[in-house]
């Protein structure tokens, strides 16, 4: 097989090549791990190898030789519009465990569908019926012609917006449902949709490359080469960092966005187990209010600390709505309201006094700070330590050793 080895040539196959391999490795693990999410970021760097191609192979002597270079011309590599569709379904799929492609979101991939059967017409029109250059001119590479490249970009800067306004929808859910909001704000996500909006913005950088003087007698191939190269860079940091990311298995977080229609402010409902002689009807006046959410509140932290709920790490505010036979309206009330904090915050005080609670009795002796940490419902070291010095002031290491003084001097 043809190929010029250089230095345009050279840098763009390495980044191939590795972009490729993550791209199977992350298709592997979706296929043994049942994971959509892992499938469709593969799918995204397989596009984006593909995306490489013809600059990588043009300057490996393609565009100058037949039959590389019909290949290159009737060979769909730049598939753009398939790359914002499967950037968004890799968001759903990331934010809800149990997610699945539907039919409605096979819909996104239209646009990306008719551009190959486009392709495969133009390739057994002028290939195999007349043998010759008749629907396409022979000339210029159709994945680049102007019109084809605006719809592409038009089509990703949608998608990234709509993106981004899908995570932070997520966010939103995740503050009022999780007590373990730092893991389940994804900030991997995070990272990806900054890496992606850098991709989009990658062809503006192109533009003002092309007009720095000192390149403007530069051959235009090589111009746009800093421009492939970057998008391979980037690309790289994504498929790292993608299949490095730990992806705690959040089971309990199925987010979809008019979840968040739940956790409006509701009026609260007098219960007979709450209030004796309590009536069937809407709480309407203050006094009412405040005995009902008192009564809330009441039945909120027996029933946590009874069952010790808080131990539980993935612990949301949907189970615990089920134990108390209620809903997460009612309860998205009664602990941002009557215990003015988020459902975060409020398990969270419960599992540093539990942590507390074992350090005082000297647990530390036997079982390492993460361990008792983990035991009383942290999933993280960073999430403990956030939250341990949030309620006391103090890192666990200082509030031992304060404690431990306190101990001695009496």
């Amino acid at each position: 097989m043809l190929f010029q080895f250089n230095l345009y040539s050279s840098l763009l196959l390495v980044f191939f090549v590795h972009i490729t391999v993550y791209a199977i490795m992350l298709w592997r693990r979706g296929i043994r791990q049942e994971s959509t999410a892992d499938k469709l970021l593969s799918s995204f760097l397989f596009l984006a190898a593909l995306y490489v191609v013809p600059w990588m192979t043009g300057f490996a002597g393609w565009y100058n030789n037949q039959p590389y270079r019909d290949i290159l011309f009737y060979t769909p590599f730049i598939l753009g519009l398939f790359i914002g569709p499967v950037l968004y379904l890799y968001v759903k799929a990331l934010t809800n465990f149990n997610y699945t492609i539907t039919k409605n979101d096979r819909l996104h991939f239209i646009p990306g569908i008719l551009y190959l059967v486009w392709c495969a017409v133009v390739a057994v029109v002028d290939k195999l019926i007349l043998k010759k250059y008749f629907l396409m001119n022979g000339d210029a590479d159709p994945d680049f012609d102007t019109w084809y490249q605006w719809l592409q970009k038009i089509s990703t800067i949608i998608y990234l917006v709509m993106s981004v306004k899908y995570y932070r929808k997520y966010k939103q859910y995740v503050f009022f449902e999780s007590s373990f909001t730092e893991v389940a704000s994804l900030k991997w996500l995070r990272y990806f949709l900054i890496a992606f909006m850098l991709l989009t913005a990658l062809p503006l950088l192109s533009a003002i490359i092309s007009l720095i003087p000192a390149l403007q007698k530069v051959n235009g191939y090589i111009t746009s080469w800093y421009y492939f190269l970057a998008f391979a860079v980037v690309v790289y940091y994504i498929a790292i960092n993608g299949y490095n990311a730990v992806n705690i298995p959040l089971r309990h977080l199925h987010f979809k966005p008019e979840l968040l229609l739940q956790y409006q402010p509701v009026k609260l409902l007098q219960a007979p187990e709450l209030i004796e002689e309590a009536v069937y009807e809407v709480v309407s006046t203050p006094k009412q209010e405040d005995a009902v959410l008192d009564a809330w509140k009441r039945k909120v932290t027996d029933i946590i600390e009874r069952e010790q709920l808080y131990t539980e790490p993935e612990l949301t505010l949907t189970v615990l709505a089920k134990k108390m036979n209620s809903n997460t309206s009612v309860l998205s009330r009664v602990i941002n309201q009557g215990f003015n904090c988020s459902f975060n915050d409020f398990i969270n005080e419960y599992r540093v006094n539990a942590v507390k609670q074992k350090l005082l009795a000297g647990e530390q002796a036997t079982q390492t700070l993460l361990g008792i940490a983990f035991d009383c419902g942290f999933n993280s070291k960073a999430t403990f330590n956030r939250a341990f010095k949030k309620q006391t002031g103090l890192s666990p290491k200082e509030w031992i050793f304060d404690n431990s003084k306190n101990y001695n001097s009496e």
